[in-house]
């Protein structure tokens, strides 16, 4: 009980200095409170949490980056069809069998899914084995890419932060 209240009491000193430094004028600065503001949240969970939580933290964020990314990629991709003259899209509804088992990691999956622009989870199946999913640009020749990009990418990162 006493490092837990030690660590409040040093949360509490860095989220007083995190908020004094992203007070402060400059980019830099917000980006180390912000870091710090992150440091502060996760340091009294120590007490409680084991020390696994620290090893799925470079896991998170890498599933935070990995997101953004795609969904900066997703967003060149449609603006790149809209700005242009034809279309290029061809949409469809395909069937993606799911690795992930529990339902924590099929909704992380399916909001990621549909977070990003261009596809869509429509319904999960009954026995929670399949996921159907709406993109935008489909075609025969990628049906698999598209489901191995879906497996490898997102579904990968949930399950190596959910296991």
């Amino acid at each position: 009980m006493r490092s837990f209240i030690i660590h409040i009491v040093i949360a509490l000193l860095l989220t007083f200095l995190a908020f004094y430094l992203t007070a402060l004028p400059g980019t830099g600065l917000m980006y180390l409170g912000t870091f710090i503001g992150c440091i502060t949240i996760s340091w009294p969970l120590m007490a409680f949490i084991g020390k696994s939580y620290f090893k799925k933290v470079p896991v998170f964020m890498g599933l935070i980056v990995y997101f953004i990314k795609e969904l900066f990629d997703a967003n060149l991709k449609i603006a790149y069809d809209v700005l242009t003259p034809t279309l290029h899209m061809q949409p469809a509804v395909f069937a993606l069998e799911l690795d992930a088992k529990t339902d924590l990691e099929i909704t992380l999956l399916s909001n990621l899914v549909t977070l990003t622009p261009g596809t869509l989870c429509l319904d999960i199946s009954e026995d929670k084995k399949f996921m159907y999913i709406h993109a935008i640009y489909f075609s025969e020749t990628s049906i698999d890419a598209l489901k191995a990009h879906i497996k490898n990418g997102f579904e990968k990162k949930i399950l190596q932060l959910t296991r």
